[in-house]
């Protein structure tokens, strides 16, 4: 079967859903690969590339949909061209389901299955078919390019001959994959960064990225499911803009990620946080596309406010990087169509039982499959609860207990030793039971001796074999005394051997020690 790219048909869209590395990898699954002429031509990519590669390069979209069996594109198709597109075809694409029912009904009358990208499940084994994070990864890394070129100073603080330069406070309102791009590319910089996300669980992510978390003064969990945050409620909102009010003075630049698919964006930054900036100040919100965070935000515009604050409102910061956004984007469809391809003989599986693909088929059979059921396998673990630390007193009275425990057990173990002992002293002879008697208390006086040694001084490991040695010492001690030559020089023996066992055991105890001191 052949895989098929058109070139994109939306205004301003740079981006191309299969390069030649991706269709590399497609043949060595069995597929034959085509593209419309100029498809990469935005991205950088040539029609001569992709020859090159072993692509077939038709002229027209017409001829793109005849001869190729799958289609994979970066946007979503118009409804005219859905309609163009042969029946019986599989598409491959973000399609916006939950914002486009007419296109999923024509794909369904078009007999497509079809596959939104967007749709992908936020679970372990689907991170490589991810492409909204891919996305948002360039988005957010994006969003900081653009806020330094509209923002009037460095990033970085400088001292210099001709003054000191302070470094730009960024605040990034959403720790996900974008916010964490952004982030990152901002400490990077040198700007002072804050971030705020409701998900408690990103607090270390985002202070292990050198950024300090804005904390909330409000127990509530945030953490939705598919990997998103959960709408808040309207006491956590009002805490949230407060924090909000109260760093708008401060930052001079704001770039907001917070977007659900499917949803509208949540309004983040009001109007009067806006007017509370510094002039010059700059706002770039990546929910544009969906209404944005900002109550200022025009989609695909640069707005700027009565009192010089700018807000970026653009809905294209990954096609802005056109040849890497390709790249992964085609990435990712390549890894799609190695789980539709388990046999890799250019034939697709459509598994509707695999949760991957049920999740991100929209239309299958003639059918509409939008929304899909909940993934089996829970998207993002929810963080267990912290465990209650136990007071001093409580600490204290389980010590005494355990201690007072450890007495009565030692009491049971020679309670039984005794009975024992007894029990064979009806029977054995009597030298047997004297040096049975000399066993049993070098046993036990060399265990209490040695393995009562506080183990900051050894290890488990030397603890064990130390008390081996002091059972050995206590018996031998006890033998030295005795009337036979033979046994009194094993004694002997027995009590040197011992000894350097353990001075050697603490030394090279104390040597391992010294490895874990500051000099």
């Amino acid at each position: 079967m052949k895989i098929g790219a058109p070139k994109e048909t939306f205004q301003g869209e740079n981006r191309v859903a299969l390069t030649p590395d991706s269709a590399a990898q497609l043949q060595k699954l069995g597929y034959e690969c085509v593209v419309q002429a100029g498809a990469g031509a935005a991205a950088r990519i040539s029609d001569a590339d992709y020859e090159a590669a072993g692509v077939e390069v038709v002229k027209t979209a017409a001829a793109l949909n005849k001869a190729a069996d799958i289609i994979v594109r970066v946007r979503a198709p118009s409804h005219d061209e859905a309609k163009k597109i042969p029946k019986g075809k599989k598409l491959i694409s973000f399609l916006n389901p939950g914002g486009d029912t007419e296109l999923l009904e024509v794909l369904k009358d078009r007999q497509i299955d079809a596959i939104a990208m967007e749709m992908v499940p936020r679970i372990s084994r689907a991170q490589k078919m991810d492409a909204l994070s891919s996305m948002a990864n360039i988005a957010g890394y994006r969003a900081v390019i653009e806020a330094g070129n509209q923002f009037g100073r460095f990033f970085t603080g400088q001292i210099t001959a001709a003054g000191k330069v302070p470094p730009a406070k960024v605040l990034v309102i959403g720790a996900g994959v974008a916010g964490l791009a952004a982030i990152g590319t901002a400490t990077s910089l040198g700007a002072v960064v804050r971030a705020f996300d409701v998900r408690p669980e990103v607090a270390e992510q985002i202070e292990s990225m050198g950024a300090e978390f804005l904390f909330l003064d409000f127990e509530e969990d945030g953490s939705g499911s598919g990997g998103y945050a959960a709408v808040s409620s309207p006491e956590f909102r009002e805490k949230q803009l407060e924090l909000f009010r109260a760093q708008a003075p401060e930052v001079d630049i704001v770039i907001t990620t917070a977007l659900i698919p499917n949803r509208e964006a949540p309004k983040l930054w009001l109007a009067d946080m806006v007017d509370a900036m510094k002039p010059g100040s700059v706002v770039v919100d990546l929910a544009a596309e969906k209404g944005g965070n900002c109550d200022y935000t025009e989609a695909d515009k640069i707005v700027e406010t009565a009192n010089g604050v700018r807000i970026v409102g653009y809905t294209d910061f990954p096609s802005r990087m056109a040849t890497q956004a390709s790249n992964l984007y085609a990435t990712n469809i390549r890894h799609m169509m190695t789980d539709l391809t388990p046999e890799k003989n250019g034939e697709p599986n459509w598994n509707m039982e695999d949760d991957v693909i049920r999740h991100s088929t929209v239309t299958h059979n003639g059918e509409i499959t939008f929304p899909p059921p909940p993934p089996k396998v829970a998207a993002q673990a929810k963080p267990q609860p912290k465990k209650v630390e136990p007071t001093e007193e409580e600490k204290k009275a389980a010590a005494l207990e355990a201690e007072r425990q450890a007495g009565r057990n030692q009491v049971k173990m020679l309670v039984i030793g005794g009975l024992f002992m007894g029990l064979i002293g009806l029977t054995a002879p009597a030298a047997f039971m004297s040096h049975f008697i000399v066993f049993a208390l070098s046993c036990f006086v060399g265990y209490q001796v040695i393995w009562n040694v506080s183990h900051s001084l050894h290890t488990p490991l030397m603890a064990v074999t130390n008390a081996i040695s002091g059972i050995i010492i206590i018996g031998a001690l006890l033998q030295v005394g005795s009337d036979s030559a033979i046994v009194t020089f094993l004694a002997v023996i027995s009590v040197l051997i011992a000894s350097i066992n353990i001075v050697g055991g603490f030394m090279v105890t104390r040597r391992m020690l010294a490895m874990f001191q500051r000099s």
